[in-house]
């Protein structure tokens, strides 16, 4: 299929970050089953500390958020708040709680890798050891695309648990669509998609849109050469668009990133209806950026900007249509969908009673686990 170039390497959100900080499957887990643990000194905690702080203020979106940052991290340091410090991993959270204090930006982190991080991440080309690694990765949880399924009353269903950009990712979001194409209405959960790419966000919404009738969803804004970036909708999919039918798509605490975008382009353009919980309020796209060899930290150098509302949902999060709890937003989005059916089907009698039987058996469904969406979500780049 034809597809859209990636528009700048910052544009890239949180995925990249996950992908290089996940602990490899050779190495021994430490306890709780992550990566090994190491041990910091003095020396490391200043090196860190240091270029953290030149870092975030050539590179964070805001100019004055910045300074606010590495005043404060270098302010902490100077009152040797780090000293007890020697675990790399609790090294790691403290300053992303540290310089989030400041910015309450969800997106700006410090990560911990026990393998030695390229020299190479820098917001440039990924070295191709990598790519081959966070390919490996995608291919092995199919590019995001969890689960795919035909409810009762012709509703289809996705479950995403990814924006993948990766270039193999495309041809599994067309068999997707292409596999939910004669379904009635279709319902997008994202409950626990935790970002991604920008890339997989166009090819999905460009079957939501006619032939021909492209959409600027969004524009991102980039500190650096302070331009802007337009994303439009693809020119061309293959297979038919999934056009004139009720789409839903599921979110909750834990939808973030990417996927907050995808939702809030679905809501803000009105392709569709959100039915859930209010998402995590991560709207600044970024990269990664090298502090050492074993800590990075990701850095937003831009932000989004919805060509409708004329911001985004940072701090604040995506506000479903329809406001429940995430556990019961399936079961809710398949009633509401089955009922839509039922009103364009009025004059078909045996339809009208196909979808109410459905909608009896909606009912008796249970609510998915609540505790899947009341723990902490792993922070995608994206």
């Amino acid at each position: 299929m034809k597809r859209l170039p990636l528009k700048s390497p910052t544009m890239r959100l949180l995925l990249v970050a996950a992908c290089l900080f996940v602990a490899p499957v050779a190495h021994a887990q430490g306890p709780g089953g992550g990566q090994p643990d190491l041990t910091v000194d003095a020396a490391t905690r200043k090196t860190i500390v240091d270029s953290l702080c030149v870092k975030v203020a050539a590179r964070y979106v805001f100019p004055d958020k910045a300074a606010e940052v590495a005043k404060a991290i270098r302010k902490r340091y100077a009152a040797h708040e780090y000293d007890r410090i020697t675990s790399a991993k609790e090294f790691a959270d403290s300053l992303t709680a540290h310089v989030q204090a400041v910015t309450h930006d969800l997106h700006l982190r410090v990560h911990y890798r026990f393998d030695p991080l390229p020299e190479q991440v820098d917001a440039g080309p990924r070295p191709e050891s990598e790519k081959a690694k966070d390919h490996e990765m995608a291919r092995r949880t199919n590019f995001g695309f969890e689960r795919l399924e035909r409810l009762r009353g012709n509703v289809g269903y996705v479950d995403l648990r990814q924006f993948s950009g990766d270039p193999d990712a495309l041809s599994t979001a067309v068999a997707a669509m292409n596999f939910l194409a004669n379904t009635d209405a279709l319902i997008v959960d994202l409950r626990r998609n935790g970002g991604g790419d920008p890339e997989m966000i166009a090819t999905l919404l460009t079957y939501l849109r006619a032939p021909g009738d492209r959409l600027l969803f969004n524009t991102f804004y980039e500190r650096e050469g302070s331009k802007t970036v337009e994303w439009w909708t693809s020119p061309y999919v293959p297979g038919p668009r999934y056009l004139d039918k009720p789409v839903y798509v599921l979110t909750s605490p834990r939808t973030g990133s990417a996927a907050e975008e995808f939702a809030y382009d679905i809501q803000t353009h009105k392709l569709g209806t959100l039915v859930g919980g209010v998402t995590a309020g991560g709207a600044n796209p970024g990269d990664l950026f090298r502090l050492n060899e074993h800590f990075g930290a990701f850095i937003a150098t831009g932000r989004a900007i919805n060509p409708v509302t004329k911001t985004n949902w940072e701090g604040v999060g995506v506000k479903p249509d329809t406001l429940c709890a995430p556990e019961e937003a399936l079961k809710l989005a398949h009633a509401m969908a089955l009922r839509a059916l039922m009103q364009k089907a009025a004059a078909d009698p045996d339809r009208v009673q196909a979808l109410r039987d459905a909608l009896d058996a909606a009912a008796q469904r249970a609510p998915d686990p609540a505790e899947d969406f009341a723990r902490p979500m792993r922070r995608r780049s994206g």
